[in-house]
């Protein structure tokens, strides 16, 4: 299969630094990247202007050599058969190529690789080219993605493909600025990764994966959410790429934070780039310091004001944690809390399991188009909360009959930023007749046409609690606890209101779900 090649430029070398352990200085020389695209080559250029610690630079080309050397050889050994990986090699098409990368990279984000590879099978054998995914309908693509999370990338990698076909004559954008610019959803990590592994564009990228590597191998201390810190790693990337396989690098360089520089516990003895590494010399430098007669620490921190590079003073060096000082945790907000009361509405059959109702959820914002049960926001403070859930129940399936909702428990599910706490009821329409059909906007589902359906992972959750609770298991998973009267917690306010208006029987066994 012949690959395109980009044009290599040629590095400008600099001496040899003969003092490269030497006391922390001023720089805003570094070894010449291989050229990356346009407007990121510009962007990269702007940390060379900034003053950082030659500490966190790689001074050398001979350093950058060795490094591309050994990790493109140790990843030529230990790389790990991906199905991605595989469809890469095998596919002489460029836009089919690309395509194939750009699945796998917006499915990876925020996910494990163990759980993308059973979505990204089933997704390349439904649609296995660009134009099989845009006459997709929205509906088929959050079906499959059910479980994935993060369901706006499902949509927008859509969209994508959409805008390929319909205004891109079917011809992915080769370059990673392009890429960047043209196609929805594509930020600048997804669009390096395409333009190298797909078209050899000689760009890094930068990853969770990559951030760590590249943090413990220049000793990165400081937030790495800042935009210095941020741009510093993307220059680093964008110099140590090697311009004869980009692509290989870039997997490589993620290979080796997702298997052996992992955030805890890492495998510093199998790491191909060791001998490169700022951290694992720190703690080299720490063990020998605590001999007899061996020489003073330098420490990387400028005389006249602090690095910004450094780790900060307000989190100095934690010998505990080894080369896992770097990087320090981005400080996150925590989640927003929000209350929802949901309610599983059963329709009974004389044989088989009861319909369930579901109706769908807007086509915009949080799990846009996806199908869930009844909800309705819950405000502690709103008195006439349990007049609206059963507005909103009557509105989709008619009349009600006189038995009240039944609480089941609650469930907790945590999204990227909000964690919402659902208090479950069920109702059974036993003896009454449904609106049939269903209005627009619901559906009456059985449970196996469930488990098929386009719906998040807190209604999966909200459903097991119910099934539980039926089949008289009520059972906790792992994440899961059983609540009993005795070891419940204090209920809500919300909680109080809803159930002083339906006066529900609790189980002493009722499940109580939480997910961590």
């Amino acid at each position: 299969m012949k690959k395109l090649r980009a044009s290599v430029r040629s590095h400008k070398k600099l001496p040899a630094n003969p003092e490269r352990r030497g006391k922390c200085a001023l720089s805003s020389s570094q070894a010449k990247p291989s050229a990356p695209d346009g407007r990121a080559k510009r962007k990269d250029e702007e940390i060379l202007q900034t003053s950082v610690c030659l500490y966190h630079l790689f001074r050398d080309v001979t350093d950058v050599t060795t490094f591309r050397r050994n990790l493109l050889s140790w990843y030529d050994q230990e790389k790990r058969d991906l199905p991605w990986r595989r469809w890469v090699e095998e596919e002489a098409n460029l836009d089919r190529r690309a395509y194939a990368v750009w699945v796998s990279e917006v499915m990876l984000q925020q996910t494990q690789v163990a759980t993308v590879i059973d979505y990204y099978t089933r997704w390349m054998q439904k649609w296995p080219t660009l134009q099989d995914l845009a006459s997709a309908s929205l509906e088929e693509v959050n079906q499959l993605w059910s479980g994935l999370g993060y369901y706006s990338r499902g949509r927008r990698l859509q969209e994508g493909a959409k805008k390929v076909v319909e205004e891109l004559g079917g011809h992915v954008p080769r370059t990673a600025e392009t890429l960047q610019q043209l196609l929805p959803g594509v930020g600048r990590y997804t669009a390096g990764a395409i333009a190298s592994i797909a078209f050899d564009r000689v760009t890094g990228v930068v990853d969770g994966n990559v951030l760590r590597v590249l943090c413990r191998v220049r000793a990165i201390g400081a937030d790495p959410s800042s935009t210095v810190v941020s741009r510093h790693l993307w220059s680093l990337a964008n110099q140590l790429v090697d311009p004869a396989r980009p692509g290989d690098f870039n997997q490589a360089a993620m290979e080796l934070g997702a298997t052996v520089c992992t955030p805890q516990h890492p495998l510093c003895s199998q790491c191909p780039v060791q001998t490169l590494c700022q951290a694992y010399q720190r703690v080299e430098r720490e063990q020998l310091s605590a001999l007899p007669g061996s020489p003073d620490i330098e420490e990387c921190a400028l005389k006249s004001r602090q690095c910004q590079l450094c780790l900060p003073p307000t989190k100095p060096w934690d010998p505990s944690l080894g080369v896992a000082n770097f990087p320090r945790k981005a400080s996150r907000r925590p989640p927003r809390e929000e209350h929802s009361a949901i309610c599983v509405v059963e329709q009974p059959r004389t044989s088989g399991s009861p319909l369930i109702l579901l109706v769908q959820r807007p086509h915009s914002g949080l799990l846009a188009g996806l199908w869930e049960f009844p909800s309705v926001a819950l405000e502690p403070s709103d008195q006439h909360q349990h007049k609206a859930l059963l507005q909103e129940l009557q509105s989709w399936s008619g009349p009600l009959p006189d038995t009240r909702p039944q609480h089941l428990g609650e469930v907790i599910h945590v999204f990227s930023h909000i964690k919402l706490t659902y208090q479950v009821y069920s109702l059974s329409l036993e003896g009454q007749t449904p609106a049939t059909p269903a209005p627009p906007g619901a559906r009456w589902l059985s449970w196996e046409e469930f488990h098929n359906a386009a719906v998040s992972t807190a209604m999966k959750k909200v459903f097991r609690m119910y099934e539980d609770h039926r089949r008289g298991t009520c059972k906790g998973s792992k994440r899961s606890r059983v609540s009993t009267p005795s070891s419940r917690k204090k209920p809500s306010r919300g909680q109080q209101i809803l159930d002083s208006f339906f006066q529900p029987h609790i189980p002493t066994d009722a499940p109580n779900s939480t997910a961590q």
